[in-house]
């Protein structure tokens, strides 16, 4: 049903844009169909007028079926799934972070190797270079 309905979708939108790009445009430059409508539209079986009234009559029509379609399209896509949106798929409680312990510059405590276990000493901790104070 969905597939169907689907193609149904894209036919509605492909004759709506072939019917507004037949139409006039209100101003007097002459659409796709150029500006030498006449009597001679629709191959002499209405006027300008009724030519336009028709194709705003179509237009509304067809805007009007692709509505109701894109609705019923959101809806079917919404009641296939369990969950409605991502934000449903976050967990309550997400896990806690492992505990570190911090020095008091803010910086991760390192814990340094013990010396019996391994057999050369630990490197010097790197110092910051001093920065001058500007006043």
């Amino acid at each position: 049903m969905t597939a169907t309905l689907l193609v149904i979708h894209v036919l509605l939108a492909i004759a709506l844009i072939g019917v507004i790009l037949i139409q006039r445009p209100s101003s007097d430059g002459g659409g796709l169909m150029g500006g030498g409508g006449g009597a001679a539209s629709l191959g002499g079986l209405m006027t300008v007028r009724g030519t336009a009234n028709l194709l705003t009559r179509v237009t509304s029509f067809l805007a009007t079926a692709f509505i109701v379609t894109s609705i019923v399209l959101t809806i079917i896509a919404g009641s296939s799934h369990g969950t409605r949106s991502l934000a449903d798929q976050i967990p309550a409680n997400p896990p806690a972070a492992p505990a570190t312990p911090v020095q008091q510059n803010g910086a991760p405590a390192t814990p340094a190797p013990s010396p019996a276990t391994s057999g050369t000493p630990a490197p010097a901790a790197p110092t910051a270079p001093a920065v001058p104070v500007s006043k």
